[in-house]
């Protein structure tokens, strides 16, 4: 190793640039849908919460519902639009999965304020709920680009046969393919000469 080599593959100098500008694309992207589940999910939850007498976690479960259906919708068409779309069973499934999971975190801190606190006025519950959607959020960014909405793997061009992977006495360039066909032409002129003879 040189001088001043650490011996790690670094990547080429604009490689990081880019994969924190993807990165932060990406980000956006997940926000801008996940901004307008969150109105969604809030709205939905104080719709309910106004128009029917279901406890304060039962219509925030409601309200996560609708706003994993939303969200599943922006995220496979917008956000990860360019994600591998092959294995939608499995997509779905790890999406559900993931959602169910990210819906008790929710809705767990609203359960635990509201009936563990006793903050229970609708300004509370909103709060909390709101606390919650942060939370779960956090959880559901990771879940999702990691597990569900695999990334294309990147095309690599295919190996050039070169003289350490081809078997010892192969390796030819150009000029030495041609100096091999000579030889070899001249070798079966001289064996077609002494059948003559």
């Amino acid at each position: 190793m040189g001088r001043g080599s650490s011996g790690l593959h670094s990547a080429p100098p604009g490689a990081l640039r880019l994969r924190i500008d993807h990165l932060l694309r990406e980000v956006a992207k997940f926000g801008a849908v996940g901004g307008a589940g969150l109105l969604v999910n809030l709205g939905v939850f104080n719709l309910v919460r106004s128009v029917t007498d279901l406890q304060v976690v039962r219509a925030s479960v409601v309200a996560t519902v609708a706003a994993i259906v939303f969200n599943y919708i922006g995220f496979r068409y917008f956000t990860y639009r360019d994600r591998d779309k092959s294995g939608r069973t499995r997509e779905m499934t790890l999406f559900i999965v993931f959602s169910a999971i990210g819906l008790v975190i929710e809705n767990g801190v609203l359960y635990a304020a509201t009936y563990g606190l006793g903050w229970d006025s609708p300004v509370q519950n909103n709060v909390f709920k709101f606390l919650g959607i942060g939370v779960a959020t956090l959880f559901r960014f990771w879940a999702y680009r990691s597990w569900v909405f695999k990334t294309l793997p990147q095309e690599t061009p295919a190996p050039r046969a070169t003289a350490a992977t081809e078997p010892p006495g192969t390796a030819r360039t150009g000029s030495g393919r041609a100096a091999h066909r000579s030889a070899g032409g001249a070798r079966s002129g001289r064996q077609r000469v002494r059948q003559r003879v």
